[in-house]
Order: structure tokens, then C-alpha cells, then sequence
């Protein structure tokens, strides 16, 4: 059973920076493609960035130029790497992948993940 877990999460002031981990475990891990999502209190989900079948990055207009997204070498776990972070941030991050069955669509389309983390929460205050 595949499982991910995210950590890093916390709560900082505004224009700090926190680093989100994803780590992925089980039988058959070696998923294809990963992406961090948000959903703040009453507000929808909401891609931030993800890393497709062929490795290239993408981050949402939101947070370009403040958030970078990356994977360690074997491609199998997620970081996220907020700065600058602003009280519009504050939200539970979840980490999602496609592994075994499931369809890497073009970010930040999410229906295709086929695993998802519990999230962990990321506070912004002014």
C-alpha cells in the first residue's frame, strides 16, 4: 500500500519561508509524476505546483517567484520551498502522485492523482 506523507508545515509571520516535505512509502512506490495542492478554510482546492512525467517543474502564477518546487534525485520525494510567504498562503498543503494506475494530466488538473497525502498546515500570520 502506498502512502505519502507530508511534513515542514508550521506557522510563520509574513514574508518568512518554510520548506514542505513529501515522502512517499510502500510496495510499487515509483510514481510518475507529483504535485502539491491547497485548500484554504472555505475556499476550493487550488494546484501550487507539480512535477510531470519528465521531471519539469511548474508553480502556479500565485506563488511564482516565491515558491519552488523540486524532487530529490530518485524522484520519489517532493519538497516544496515557500518564501516570502503571505497570509493568503495560510492553507493545509497536500501532496498527491500518480502511482501504478492513474494519468499525469497537465498541472494543476487533479483528478488524475491516484494518491494523496493527510496534508499538513501551513499558518500565515501578519
Amino acid at each position: 500500500q502506498v502512502q505519502l506523507v507530508e511534513s515542514g508545515g508550521g506557522s510563520v509571520q509574513a514574508g518568512g519561508s518554510l520548506r514542505l516535505s513529501c515522502t512517499g512509502s510502500g510496495n510499487g512506490y515509483r510514481p510518475y509524476c507529483m504535485a502539491w495542492f491547497r485548500q484554504g478554510a472555505g475556499k476550493a482546492r487550488e494546484g501550487v505546483g507539480g512535477v510531470d512525467i519528465d521531471g519539469v517543474a511548474t508553480v502556479a502564477d500565485s506563488v511564482k517567484g516565491r515558491f519552488t518546487i523540486s524532487q530529490d534525485n530518485a524522484r520519489k520525494t517532493l519538497y516544496l520551498q515557500m518564501n516570502s510567504l503571505k497570509p493568503e498562503d495560510t492553507a493545509m498543503y497536500y501532496c498527491a502522485a500518480v502511482v501504478g494506475r492513474g494519468t499525469c494530466y497537465i498541472f494543476p488538473r487533479s483528478d488524475g492523482y491516484n494518491y494523496w497525502g493527510q496534508g499538513t498546515q501551513v499558518t500565515v500570520s501578519s
